[in-house]
């Protein structure tokens, strides 16, 4: 399983992602599920991957190798995000296809993506990739989009993000998001990547990776931890409990782990 997200605001766009890969209890790796496809100056895209592996690892080869030899179209010469997503959704489902057409023991070759970034004279934009090759839009009251994993993380996001919210911001809640993730599903584990791209800058962005015991990783999570204790404290009372004597919450869990 996978945990993917992407956040778009006024400033720019934010996506994180965990790196755990699992088929089976004896087959667990890490993988980077986040690919970058820059031109400076002219566009930059992300690409964040959900799925079967041998998919996701197939698309982004045709995607660098089409860059390569310049076979149309490609990302370099697309001229909207929305081709460009049209362009990754076809790749997709041509590759499943191919795929399904060579097994056979019924696996399971769908592959679901977030797709995002800018080119020059456009806005920042992102899109979300199904298995059959169509894709949809962020909407504007919750401009954010996960895939995998997605219920654990969702809550955080629902209640902070906003088109206003800082980068800064916004990455934070990222973290918090995959982090959550993490101590409630096995199957979604660090180490968590993260890209920060500020709006027209059209560069590589500023990309960060956190294993679990990073310095700022754990800050991070011990800092969300006090602030859900003493949020928890805060909360009004029943009628019969005493005013003077408030319920008092003691955190759990070690280090880096956020609750919640």
């Amino acid at each position: 399983m996978t945990y993917c997200v992407a956040i778009k605001t006024d400033s720019g766009l934010v996506f994180a992602s965990d790196s755990l890969t699992n088929a089976g209890i004896d087959h667990v790796s890490t993988y980077s599920k986040m690919h970058t496809f820059v031109q400076p100056g002219n566009r930059m895209f992300v690409l964040l991957a959900s799925g079967n592996l041998a998919t996701t690892q197939g698309v982004v080869k045709r995607l660098n190798d089409d860059n390569l030899t310049g076979h149309l179209p490609n990302l370099w010469n697309v001229f909207s995000m929305s081709e460009a997503a049209d362009y990754v959704g076809n790749i997709s489902a041509d590759m499943q296809r191919n795929q399904s057409e060579r097994d056979t023991a019924s696996t399971n070759f769908e592959a679901t993506f977030i797709f995002g970034g800018q080119i020059a004279g456009h806005a920042p934009e992102m899109y979300m990739i199904y298995p059959q090759g169509n894709h949809i839009h962020e909407s504007s009251a919750h401009p954010f989009l996960q895939i995998g994993e997605t219920k654990y993380g969702k809550p955080i996001l629902d209640r902070v993000i906003r088109a206003d919210t800082s980068l800064e911001q916004a990455a934070r809640c990222a973290l918090v998001s995959i982090n959550s993730t993490i101590r409630s599903n096995l199957t979604v584990g660090p180490p968590v990547e993260l890209l920060i791209y500020n709006a027209d800058a059209l560069d590589g962005g500023r990309r960060l990776q956190f294993s679990e015991d990073h310095p700022y990783y754990r800050a991070l999570g011990d800092a969300w931890n006090e602030g859900l204790r003493q949020a928890l404290n805060n909360l009004p009372p029943f009628e019969w409990e005493s005013q003077s004597q408030p319920l008092q919450v003691v955190a759990t869990g070690s280090g880096g782990q956020m609750q919640g």
